[in-house]
């Protein structure tokens, strides 16, 4: 065997430094020398060439101030979700720039038109005709117990989308709310085994949760608002701070308040038909059973924002109570 001589083994694995340069500066001619792939020719596009609805970032999280109806402000660590349409004879885009984009905003206290206007940057920056920004929190609430005068922090999974598409705008907000659901064939059973044999029995309930999906029109629709309405259509939102009396309380509350997994959607649609700040509408509920080892789900809809023949697999494994 022949052996490779040290120049020409030198020629082909030059040396290279291998400490970090720390005092190495960039400057404007340097950057206008590195590669960019993803802005490269259509000829370097991978696949279908096709358009893609929605390419973007996932999950970067920062802090939003947010303002109180009642005056006043919180900070919340805040998951943001911001994607573009890219038209099907471009390569990719500089997913960077919908965080810088975002980045020159997040500084201001948040409103519907500090969102837009961040759509507006990146959309521009990216030359995208459609856009879409999710910020997603949980918002926190005191709550009062039943009956002890205890309070405690309730915590609201809320997400705040703006989407554009084909110059259609649409501000929507996904509110989780938390309850619990008494079967009410089930509270009636145990009625009658007590009434008919002297049999104690207890009716089954469980830890259910409902996810309000609304198109956001005209004034202002707090989260608050969002709170008040759930639970006028559903009372027995679960408690924080509990002693005895509050347990005896939410007991006799769930026993006045029984529902079936239909009834808690209607009961939810009823209020938002009943709400102008509120336009196209989606709840989805879950009832995750004591009684079976399956959950009891149900879906309704207004509107075409929302409306789909099909389900999405991840619809109701997305509702953990």
């Amino acid at each position: 065997m022949t052996e490779a001589s040290p120049i020409a083994t030198e020629r082909a694995c030059p040396a290279l430094n291998r400490e970090y340069p720390a005092d190495f500066r960039v400057d404007d001619a340097y950057k206008a020398s590195l590669p960019d792939l993803q802005n490269g020719p259509a000829s370097l596009i991978v696949g279908a060439r096709a358009p893609i609805q929605h390419v973007g970032i996932s999950n970067f999280r920062l802090p939003i101030r947010y303002q109180a109806p009642q005056g006043g402000e919180i900070t919340l660590e805040t998951s943001v979700t911001g994607t573009v349409s890219l038209e099907a004879d471009r390569k990719g885009i500089n997913m960077s720039r919908i965080m810088r984009s975002f980045y020159a905003h997040a500084e201001k206290r948040f409103s519907m038109g500090v969102l837009e206007a961040a759509l507006e940057d990146y959309k521009s920056d990216l030359g995208s005709v459609d856009a879409r920004i999710m910020m997603r929190l949980s918002y926190p609430m005191r709550v009062e117990s039943l009956r002890s005068g205890l309070s405690g922090w309730q915590y609201y999974d809320i997400a705040l989308e703006l989407a554009e598409q084909a110059g259609r705008r649409l501000r929507i907000m996904h509110f989780d709310y938390v309850y619990s659901s008494t079967c009410p064939c089930s509270l009636e059973l145990a009625e009658h085994a007590r009434q008919m044999r002297g049999q104690l029995a207890t009716p089954h309930s469980q830890r259910s949760v409902a996810r309000l999906s609304v198109v956001m029109q005209g004034d202002t629709l707090w989260f608050e608002d969002m709170v008040a309405l759930c639970r006028r259509a559903v009372a027995t939102e679960t408690q924080v701070m509990v002693k005895r009396e509050d347990e005896q309380a939410f007991a006799e509350l769930n026993a006045a308040n029984p529902i079936f997994v239909e009834d808690a959607v209607r009961a939810f649609a009823a209020e938002l038909m009943g709400e102008p700040r509120v336009g196209d509408f989606r709840v989805v509920a879950s009832h995750q059973e004591s009684l079976h080892s399956h959950d009891a789900v149900s879906v309704m809809t207004r509107g075409e924002t929302f409306a789909h023949a099909n389900l999405d697999p991840a619809i109701f494994a997305g509702l953990r109570a």
